[in-house]
């Protein structure tokens, strides 16, 4: 009777499982980011707008409407600074720091199945009460609220890694990483867009975060029922793709790992090389999501539509060569015309360079909105290069710490989201384009600091503490025994 039912479901599946699990992976990390950066665009509506002063009338542009002071709002009215705004921006990621590890654990221990899915719920349960605590609490109820938040979501990635690695065979990881992490895009783009849209139409930034968080609780629901933790355990897997899974990656009973060789992994020279990589990469992409809608409103002087409008169509764009990049990646090493090691390197050095020049560029650009804006595309479009490049090479370093390597890593880069916004709001006071210059001059030299390190020694290879000391014995017999095997050949 089981067997029966399994097959029918396995039938309905038409979508093999691996690739259910990557879409509901995306959908994830989408839903993530929209609770995150909703809140981005909200400020530019919460905060008590002033007119600009003579003092720096000359470093803002013109703009779509003139700026009036309004006092009288109870809601929208809040008399919060630059550096306030800034601290609150970055609230967010002290908490997030702080579960990547831990969160990391539980997922090699239990499966990311839950520890990602109670993690994005308690984001959206949290990003519902947005309105009220900051009605009741102003900053500071904001500012621990948002802790919280970061708490709730600091496990997505580390159990996202924990279950690609279970799921993802080497032939698709380039792809199913750019789809899964991919979904950043999508989240920044729904973020930005339809909260501008809804704040446009209803004068109302409420109602924004009930709807985001409305929708993660949503995409829990889905994916407790559809989602598992790995090929074996998932009850109407085809037997046909459960076989390939097998074979390609292996029976996890007979590779997990019974302890954590932290020592190999702190003293591993490619892993830092892949911290500092992270840490140029967040730094650029934090500046630019946290920060690119005070961009638009402070110094282009943008509408609250139109910001939410053009502050999305970077990240569509983004999203689309995410997919290319890693469609390219895959062909390339698929080919033999890159190794593995060389294609990370590659597609990482595009997506440092290549962002840097463009926002030094956008910020030399003036008032030109066209250019400004196109320049912003096309840097974050080149961003999308980092997803085949260094943000799947955890993986290649340790399929059997994945959620503990990607939390180390994107632990310690999302240090740069405590970092970016509050230096941005400690360098742009007036929000002049003078002042946005430097701040990009800074994520230019960050860029190229960071990946040069990359470039020096980071590796595209399985590192040898990955393997459990039975494993290593087994293949060091092999080589003994391969090697054997050819002096015999050479004397006969």
């Amino acid at each position: 009777m089981l067997t029966g039912w399994k097959l029918l479901l396995s039938k309905l599946f038409i979508i093999p499982q691996r690739w259910v699990m990557a879409i509901m992976g995306f959908l994830a990390v989408a839903n993530a980011y929209t609770m995150r950066v909703c809140l981005n665009i909200a400020i530019t509506q919460m905060v008590r707008r002033h007119a600009h002063s003579t003092a720096y009338e000359e470093g803002s542009c013109p703009g779509d409407v003139e700026v009036h002071v309004t006092d009288d709002s109870e809601i929208s009215g809040f008399d919060w600074d630059e550096e306030t705004q800034g601290i609150i921006l970055s609230a967010f990621y002290y908490g997030y720091i702080v579960t990547h590890l831990p969160g990391g654990l539980l997922a090699e221990r239990f499966g990311g199945k839950y520890s990602l899915g109670f993690g994005v719920l308690s984001t959206a349960m949290f990003t519902m009460l947005t309105p009220w605590t900051v009605k009741t609490g102003g900053a500071t109820g904001l500012i621990i609220l948002r802790v919280l938040e970061g708490l709730g979501e600091g496990t997505t990635f580390p159990a996202l890694n924990t279950m690609l690695a279970r799921w993802a065979p080497i032939s698709e990881r380039g792809r199913m990483g750019s789809l899964v992490f991919g979904g950043s895009q999508i989240g920044n783009i729904a973020g930005t867009y339809i909260s501008g849209l809804i704040m446009k139409e209803s004068g109302d930034w409420q109602s924004v975060f009930y709807l985001f968080g409305a929708i993660g609780i949503l995409w829990f629901i889905l994916w407790a029922i559809l989602c598992y933790n790995d090929p074996e355990s998932h009850p109407f897997i085809s037997d046909k793709e459960k076989k390939y899974l097998e074979e390609a990656l292996g029976r996890r009973e007979n590779s997990q790992p019974s302890a954590i060789p932290w020592k190999s992994i702190f003293t591993s020279v490619p892993l830092w090389a892949l911290v500092c990589a992270q840490i140029g990469h967040d730094y650029g992409y934090f500046t630019m999501v946290t920060d690119l809608p005070k961009y638009m409103t402070g110094v282009l002087r943008f509408d609250i539509h139109r910001t939410g409008t053009l502050a999305a169509m970077p990240y569509a764009v983004m999203w689309l060569s995410s997919i290319t990049f890693g469609w390219m990646c895959d062909k390339m090493v698929k080919r033999n015309w890159l190794t593995v090691t060389n294609a990370r390197k590659t597609f990482t050095t595009i997506a440092s360079v290549g962002p840097g020049i463009c926002m030094i560029l956008a910020s030399y650009s003036g008032c030109d909105t066209e250019t400004v804006v196109i320049l912003f595309t096309a840097s974050m479009g080149l961003m999308g290069a980092f997803y085949p490049g260094m943000k799947v090479n955890a993986l290649d370093l340790s399929s059997n710490y994945a959620g503990t390597i990607m939390a180390i890593v994107n632990g310690v880069g999302a240090i740069t989201g405590i970092i970016a916004p509050y230096l941005v709001g400690l360098l742009t006071p007036d929000s002049t384009l003078v002042q946005w210059r430097l701040v990009f001059w800074i994520t230019l030299a960050v860029f190229i600091v960071t990946n040069l390190v990359f470039v020096a020694w980071a590796s595209g290879e399985e590192q040898w503490w990955n393997r459990t000391s039975q494993e290593n014995k087994k293949q060091q017999e092999i080589e003994i025994s391969t090697t054997h095997s050819v002096n015999n050949e050479i004397r006969l």
